[in-house]
């Protein structure tokens, strides 16, 4: 093999799986230095583009291509779906794969599985933004609420709990009172072995329940457009984790102080911030991104909602990939497939 052509390595989810399970601190600080990275402009991050299909318009494929300067140093594409059918099925809504490529040659590198990847740098992420936003606030929420109750609700409060929040009161909130009832013992099993008093965990069969007793809200649904529309319900100035989008109207929107990760990406696709745009002719409702309040060029203030809306960027998902890679290459675990690049030389 050409010397100048890297090796081709297929990461499964296992391998995924065991360099981040457990070191949900380490993710959030490559999540983090990524953020950074991106609001300096060392990274290229296109929009996403959605493969949508006629006859099946709630599912969609989408293609997150993104470049990352700095220690990454890594090109890539993450091609996740969205078949929410799926969960009837008994499988996840979600899978994904995603492709390193190499800085210098172009060459792809790795082929890695990626809704772990996915999941873990959007909870990640929502971490970062909770702990940010919740110590400019001067106070950390203690009473949080998951409205939606999916594999990604699951890493949120793994990573909300790792990542330095503790809760004394948990509610949930979803559409399947099994799905609810099942991410209770979920999370009644989580808290075990934990140092302390468990937090008491709630089902609410009201949205308007959940969000009134809760300091954090998070939405991790499957919505299409949103189905929240009263302003009151957010009187008490709760964090919301707006993960899913589309759950808020725009008057909601408009209300609040509001942080993105990343402005011309969250302002199209029918994101409930869009919507607040088309409503209103401009961006004025939106405070800045998550990386102006990492270097406290904005803070969140305590007297509004505070809504953070992150659109979701490639360049966490390579970051984050390119992590776990370098680990299982520093530890000899890849899985390379010999002669993958092949008939290399020029004149044959």
């Amino acid at each position: 093999m050409n010397s100048s052509v890297p090796p081709f390595s297929v990461l499964s989810g296992a391998q995924v799986q065991q360099v981040l399970g457990g070191r949900e601190s380490e993710v959030i600080d490559v999540v983090e230095a990524a953020y950074r990275l991106h609001g300096e402009g060392a990274t290229v991050n296109p929009d996403s583009y959605f493969l949508r299909f006629p006859d099946r318009p709630s599912s969609r494929i989408i293609a997150l291509p993104a470049s990352v300067k700095g220690d990454v140093g890594v090109h890539g594409i993450k091609w996740i779906s969205s078949f929410p059918e799926n969960v009837a099925a008994g499988i996840p809504r979600a899978s994904a794969v995603l492709i390193l490529n190499d800085a210098e040659t172009g060459y792809p590198f790795a082929c890695l599985e990626s809704s772990i990847i996915s999941a873990a740098r959007t909870a990640a992420s929502a971490a970062l933004a909770a702990r940010t936003l919740s110590d400019q606030r001067g106070t950390r929420p203690r009473r949080v609420g998951f409205f939606g109750v999916g594999l990604i609700a699951r890493y949120l409060h793994t990573y909300l709990t790792r990542g330095g929040l503790e809760f004394d009161e948990i509610g949930v909130h979803d559409l399947s009172a099994e799905h609810a009832d099942g991410f209770k013992g979920y999370l009644e099993r989580a808290h075990q072995d934990t140092d302390g008093p468990a937090p008491t965990v709630t089902v609410h069969d009201k949205a308007e329940d959940l969000i009134r007793s809760s300091d954090l809200v998070v939405f991790a649904t499957v919505a299409g457009e949103p189905h929240v529309t009263d302003t009151s319900w957010f009187t008490h100035n709760p964090l919301v984790l707006h993960i899913s989008l589309r759950d808020l109207s725009p008057e909601i929107i408009l209300d609040s102080w509001n942080v993105v990760d990343d402005i011309d990406h969250c302002m199209k696709a029918q994101t409930s911030p869009h919507l607040a745009e088309q409503r209103v002719g401009n961006r004025e409702f939106v405070a800045g991104t998550l990386h102006d309040a990492l270097e406290n060029r904005i803070t969140a203030p305590a007297d509004r909602p505070v809504v953070f809306s992150p659109f979701g960027l490639g360049v966490l998902d390579m970051a984050v990939a390119k992590h776990v890679h370098d680990h299982l290459s520093a530890t000899g675990t890849l899985h390379t497939i010999p002669d993958f690049f092949h008939d290399l030389n020029r004149y044959g």
